[in-house]
């Protein structure tokens, strides 16, 4: 299973062996106080270390995810104990890892992820709560109830009955581990339980306490083989099912977490739920708790450096040493200590971090739900609760439609509906649309993703009224048809289709839609096309680019490229190279011309172009790029008859005549009807040599910092051709 290298032993004895040391000191008092409140056997903690280290690390598909007893299966396991007894919860252990092994085996473990985090985090919440309220019972020197809220009504007497040995014990327990990780870096090396064990209970034995001891004998000598539990088998599949899946979404989620956290190989989810139920499957047999991914002991393997499972299977094998050879240490720890260690973390599982996350995605409610339905009702009614809010929940999110109304410039009314329309939301879209006065012209605007019948129902009946009261709807779908073919008869089908965005805007607005010609026309005497336009891109565009745009605006221009085009309006730079803001510098003149350096009539806008692209922004690359039917070229080839009353133009196109000096020396049999693209063609060669006259270009391509590359853009088959360099011999002199 393992290859053994030199490197791998090398990288082990440096980073796993510390590591799995680091590990080994945290998971000894953590398994005690989890078997303590469990109910179970002390050892069984220590079982479940030995085989969630062993056979969880060598058969489960993370590298660096540490399995034990967890704090948030205690609540199952103390219900399973006073239920049916210590020996048959270890049967019904045994059965849950055989139901994770074939989950595992039928590669389920996706399905897990789908679980809200809300409920897993308020479930371990609420697990939390009713641990430090049993526990506390324990510290102040009593004994818990049989449920939380009994424990709640109980500790006012409780705490009237002080118990003084006792709670010194707890108190200097929770007192060091609250200090601990405020002392220096060299004392926190050694982890803040076991410290806070080793002083409690030398403090115990020191000053004569009277203390509750910790007693192992003959629980390693005394084992018997699981039984079968007694009574309603319903009810006993439905405590397998729960602790499988409970044990394995804990598992798997454990494990998406702790791959955030290293850099090494990504965990394997089915594998890590194959690996969890055969170590599920040994715990049971051995006498174990059940065990699952914990999250606390995979961080601390993570932070102390471990590369491999390595560093998990040795904290296992350290535990078993520990446990065959010092077991007497262990009778040594006060169980108001284990007690306290176990209000502590209880304390601590009621994370506001959490809380701080759910709430940003606005799941405080499923999480407040799970959690109080834990502590109230229990473990599985708690998680069925917030199960079915979380549901709730999503379902009014993808039923959630956003209808905006405004009245625009000439008394037109422009409404937008976003979402998915279903009979949820038709009482508000009701609403709104009839909010439209009567006789308005409406812009009916369908962002949507889904369509059912009541909602297609109630705009098609609020439009036909409308119209019929003398307006008018002109409806425009912005992400799919699904008003055209209702309203055609078509047939429907259920499923969303995927989001996109809006595709039109690279369309000239003469090929906008559907749109009616009066969406052509100026809305007022001071707007154009333009100022329309500008107002769509505000409406729709400028939401999706502002993020990008706003990223841009805070830092200086950084473009790669120097991009010299045609000023034809048919030639759109960023959507023929697939390039966005910030990558194109961009020069545009009629024909792509590039004066050569020196030349007459002086032109400073190019060179300017080109001194600063190329000596401030430091580009990679220029590009020339030319283009079929170029009119500057046509031009040319009439000899200036075509600018004849056009002086600016023919001064300009003085720059061309290399060109056609170059096409008449390489093409001048082909004075055709295909000469005017081959002299296009021609050209974007000629400009790429222009460009070598200016020394600071000629310099940079020399060295290999600067490259030059021609394009040609077919317009009718909108297809983009890379043109080779022209042959030096062929160059024109100046």
């Amino acid at each position: 299973m393992f290859r053994v290298t030199k490197s791998s032993v090398m990288a082990t004895l440096r980073y796993d062996v510390p590591a799995s040391l680091v590990v080994f000191l945290v998971a000894v008092p953590l398994s005690l106080g989890i078997a303590m409140a469990s109910g179970a056997p002390f050892a069984a903690g220590l079982i479940a270390a030995v085989v969630g280290g062993i056979v969880a690390g060598a058969l489960g598909g993370s590298a660096v995810q540490v399995s034990g007893p967890a704090a948030g299966l205690s609540l199952v396991v103390a219900d399973l104990v006073q239920t049916y007894g210590w020996r048959a919860t270890c049967m019904i252990t045994l059965l849950a890892g055989a139901v994770q092994l074939v989950l595992g085996v039928f590669r389920a473990a996706r399905a897990a992820l789908a679980v809200s985090p809300a409920v897993i985090h308020g479930m371990l919440a609420g697990v939390g709560v009713v641990i430090a309220l049993a526990q506390l019972h324990v510290v102040l020197g009593g004994s818990p109830q049989y449920s939380a809220m009994a424990n709640l009504v109980e500790l006012p007497g409780q705490l009237a009955e002080l118990h003084g040995h006792k709670i010194a014990v707890g108190l200097l327990m929770i007192t060091v581990l609250a200090v601990w990780s405020r002392l220096p870096k060299p004392v926190k090396a050694v982890p803040a339980p076991l410290a806070a064990l080793v002083i409690a209970s030398l403090s115990a034995w020191a000053f004569g306490w009277d203390v509750t001891r910790i007693d192992l004998s003959g629980t390693f000598t005394e084992w018997s083989f699981p039984v079968l539990p007694q009574g309603d088998w319903h009810v006993i599949v439905a405590a397998v099912l729960l602790l499988a899946l409970l044990a394995g979404v804990e598992s798997l989620l454990c494990s998406v977490a702790v791959d955030s956290m290293h850099k090494g190989p990504r965990g394997d989810l089915d594998q890590e739920l194959t690996g969890q139920g055969v170590a599920n499957m040994v715990a049971g047999a051995l006498g174990g708790l059940p065990l699952a991914g914990v999250i606390v002991r995979s961080t601390t393997n993570v932070k102390a450096g471990a590369r491999s499972r390595m560093s998990t299977i040795l904290h296992g094998v350290w535990v078993l040493l520990f446990a065959l050879g010092f077991g007497w240490a262990i009778q040594l720890i006060p169980m108001e200590a284990l007690a306290a260690l176990l209000v502590f973390i209880g304390v601590q599982m009621v994370n506001l971090g959490h809380v701080r996350k759910v709430h940003g995605h606005g799941e405080v409610p499923v999480y407040m739900v799970t959690m109080a339905g834990v502590v109230v009702l229990g473990l599985a009614e708690g998680v069925l609760f917030g199960l079915a809010l979380a549901a709730l929940l999503a379902l009014r999110r993808l039923t959630w439609v956003t209808v905006r109304t405004r009245q625009e410039a000439g008394g037109r009314h422009h409404a937008t509906i976003s979402g998915s329309l279903t009979f949820l939301g038709v009482p508000r879209l009701t609403q709104e649309l009839r909010a439209i006065p009567a006789g308005a012209s409406v812009d009916l605007d369908l962002n949507i993703d889904f369509m059912d019948n009541a909602a297609f129902e109630a705009i098609h009946s609020w439009r036909l009224d409308h119209e019929r009261s003398g307006g008018t709807v002109d409806i425009d779908e912005l992400h799919d048809e699904w008003y055209t073919l209702a309203a055609s008869g078509a047939r429907m089908y259920p499923a969303k289709t995927p989001a996109r965005p809006p595709d039109r805007s690279w369309l000239p607005w003469s090929h906008r839609g559907r749109r009616k010609p009066h969406r052509m026309l100026p809305l007022h005497p001071a707007d154009c096309q333009l100022t329309v336009g500008a107002r769509e891109y505000h409406r729709r565009t400028a939401p999706l680019v502002r993020p990008i745009l706003s990223e841009l605006a805070g830092k200086q221009q950084q473009p790669t490229h120097l991009f010299i085009t045609c000023a034809d309006s048919r030639i759109m730079p960023s959507l023929i190279t697939s390039s966005g803001p910030g990558d194109l510098f961009t020069v545009r003149n009629i024909g792509n011309l590039v004066p050569r350096r020196g030349a007459e009539p002086n032109d400073d806008s190019v060179s300017a172009a080109i001194e600063y692209a190329t000596q401030v922004l430091g580009v990679h690359t220029i590009t020339v790029c030319g283009h079929s039917g170029c009119g500057a070229m046509a031009g040319l080839l009439s000899g200036g008859v075509k600018a004849g009353s056009l002086p600016g133009m023919r001064r300009w196109l003085r720059h061309g005549n290399h060109s056609l000096a170059r096409f008449i020396e390489t093409e001048g049999d082909r004075l055709d009807g295909g000469a005017l693209d081959v002299l296009c063609r021609v050209n974007v060669q000629q400009q790429l040599e222009n460009l070598r006259t200016y020394r600071k270009v000629d310099e940079q391509v020399r060295a290999g910092r600067l490259k030059l590359v021609g394009l040609y853009f077919d317009i009718g088959s909108a297809r983009v051709h890379i043109l080779p360099p022209a042959p030096s011999s062929l160059t024109v002199k100046s």
